[in-house]
């Protein structure tokens, strides 16, 4: 890695001790070697070590040995607490391992140290969750979409420095459906392939593995849109209703490849492995992979993370945009109060822990879902909360009939950053209703092609976008500015979605006019042209809001190519700024 870490120093404090050949680990304080300028990949430890899905007393542990034998993860924090030391065993080098730590303290940073039984070893920080007894800030991040092919990920390169709390990866962390030099198949469908798809992104190049520097910084949340799998996949639907998959019966959350792919995701995040119980109705959640999480940060934030993937029923028929018939017709259908994309448990649960979290005088509520649920018009909304608007209105309405105040979606997959309030209907042609409620969706870390020219292409290609208008577009620069004045390309196809939403009855991008206290510090509500990721910073006196999204100029595999050097001196820059006043 290229720049140091202000993180890296902290692990000093750890309390181990390494010797060749013999491994000497005590609970007493001893030295470490001096720490390097920059943290270093072990070789026997490829893709770095990992912290995640923290409360406030426990975290799970991750990293992946390619030397077989035992492993040893010592816990220390800076309180003159004994160390932690947990044993497993790595049996298989294509396989990663976790222990949980229990018996932490809350609101406290910890270091850890994990050491192979070839005597190698590396280290990574988290900070356990505040007590909800009081306001101490947040600061966490989020970003999704990245494939294995845009190695090195420049555009993380600086979240270690930001010193989060946590980070959230939003889905997309592989492209299971997509060929790689990894995995060169137009589908992962053996365990085999999807661990060296995970593998892949966690790896080295151009002496940097931003990935594993951003997991050993902080601690990681995490879940799955459809890539992980393949592309579009609905889980709850019948597996015979999509050729994709070889099995005649059961549903898709029930077959080799989802099964497969699962597992592996599992496996690769430091995620405790829970399932649901047998909840009845048509089975589709019996026994399934549970990656809903709820979380309390003090009392100024609480998350929740939602599996849109697993349960939700098929996508409705793509609309004919040019056929106001057929449009009606996908309206109507979104609309079916049987059609479920987040299963019924999992919104029972989003709904009980939004209760909950209120009642305490949480302040802020995040909720991570891959797909975005503001309005984006007809462009995919079969398969997004618009394609199942009945129960995105029963969502929305709930939130506001509830007074369940400061919520804030944050979501991915659409390869960009679109800003926007929320606004719900409860019927097709009923009037909308607006909510002090907003979305943030970011990404992408690094997928070609970015949102700005998908919305061109997809508006030639649908016919509400001319000829002339994509040319103009075409000889436009990049510049993040803050007006909307379309002479650069995020404000001309800024310009080409509020025309859409607006002609719908929506509101247009952004927060202004919304029912929010917003105010725009740097760049626009949009990035459209941009690799990169957002964070969230929380003002402990103030309880205000402040999110930054910060990016660098795309790139392809061809550049990696022709110019590898100018790619690898990208650095992260501010492209949108804004900050938020609680209710």
């Amino acid at each position: 890695m290229v720049a140091p870490h202000i993180f890296w120093r902290r692990l000093a404090r750890l309390t181990v001790l390494v010797a060749a050949p013999a491994l000497l680990l005590t609970a007493c304080s001893v030295l470490l070697p001096a720490a390097p300028a920059a943290p270093t990949t072990a070789t026997s430890l490829p893709n770095g070590v990992a912290a995640g899905d923290v409360t406030q007393t426990s975290a799970v542990l991750w990293a992946r040995s390619t030397v077989t034998g035992p492993m040893t993860f010592v816990t220390s924090s800076s309180d003159e607490m004994p160390a932690q030391t947990a044993t497993t065993t790595a049996l298989d080098p294509s396989l990663p391992v976790t222990v949980t730590v229990e018996n932490l303290t809350p609101g406290t940073e910890y270091t850890y140290r994990v050491t192979t039984a070839g005597g190698e070893s590396a280290g990574g920080v988290f900070r356990t969750p505040h007590a909800a007894d009081g306001h101490y800030g947040l600061r966490f991040g989020a970003s999704g979409d990245w494939r294995g092919s845009l190695l090195p990920f420049v555009a993380a390169r600086n979240v270690p420095a930001r010193e989060l709390d946590f980070f959230v990866a939003m889905g997309d962390s592989v492209y299971a459906d997509r060929p790689s030099p990894a995995v060169p198949l137009v589908q992962a469908a053996t365990l085999d392939e999807f661990r060296r798809k995970h593998a892949e992104v966690y790896s080295e190049a151009a002496e940097m593995n931003t990935l594993a520097d951003l997991r050993a910084s902080t601690a990681l949340f995490a879940t799955i849109d459809d890539h992980e799998v393949t592309n579009d996949f609905a889980g709850g639907a019948p597996a015979a209703a999509d050729g994709r998959f070889v099995e005649e019966s059961g549903l898709i959350n029930q077959t080799a490849l989802y099964t497969n792919g699962l597992a592996t995701f599992f496996a690769f995040n430091p995620l405790r492995a829970e399932r649901y119980g047998v909840m009845g109705g048509d089975g589709r959640m019996d026994g399934a992979p549970k990656l809903y999480r709820y979380r309390l940060f003090g009392l100024d934030a609480a998350l929740f993370i939602l599996d849109a993937r697993s349960f939700r029923d098929l996508p409705l028929a793509r609309p004919d945009r040019n056929d106001p018939a057929d449009v009606a017709r996908f309206r109507a259908e979104t609309f079916r109060p049987e059609r479920t994309m987040l299963g019924h448990a999992q919104m029972a649960d989003l709904q009980r822990d939004l209760l909950d979290a209120q009642a305490r005088g949480v302040t802020w509520k995040f909720i991570g879902i891959p797909e975005p649920i503001q309005h984006r018009g007809l462009m995919s909304a079969q398969d997004r909360f618009e394609g199942y608007a009945a129960e995105r209105a029963a969502l929305l309405r709930f939130i506001d009939e509830e007074g369940i105040s400061n919520v804030v979606f944050v979501s991915a997959d659409i390869h960009g950053t679109q800003v926007n309030n929320i606004t719900y209907s409860l019927g097709p042609d009923a009037p909308q209703i607006a909510l002090p409620v907003f979305e943030v969706t970011t990404g992408p870390l690094a997928y070609s092609s970015t949102l700005g020219p998908i919305i061109i292409a997809d508006g030639r290609d649908k016919g509400y976008v001319s000829e002339e208008e994509a040319a103009t577009y075409a000889a436009l620069p990049v510049a993040n500015d803050r007006d909307n004045v379309p002479d650069d390309r995020d404000d001309f196809a800024k310009g080409i979605v509020d025309r859409e939403l607006v002609a719908t009855g929506y509101d247009p991008l952004g927060l202004d006019g919304a029912p929010v206290d917003a105010h725009l510090l740097e760049g626009d509500y949009v990035a459209l042209h941009t690799y990169g990721w957002t964070e969230f910073d929380i003002n402990a006196a103030t309880q205000v809001l402040t999110v930054t999204t910060y990016g660098v100029a795309p790139y392809v595999e061809s550049d990696l190519e022709s110019a590898p050097a100018d790619v690898w001196a990208r650095q992260p820059q501010v492209v949108s700024r804004f900050r938020v006043t609680p209710q």
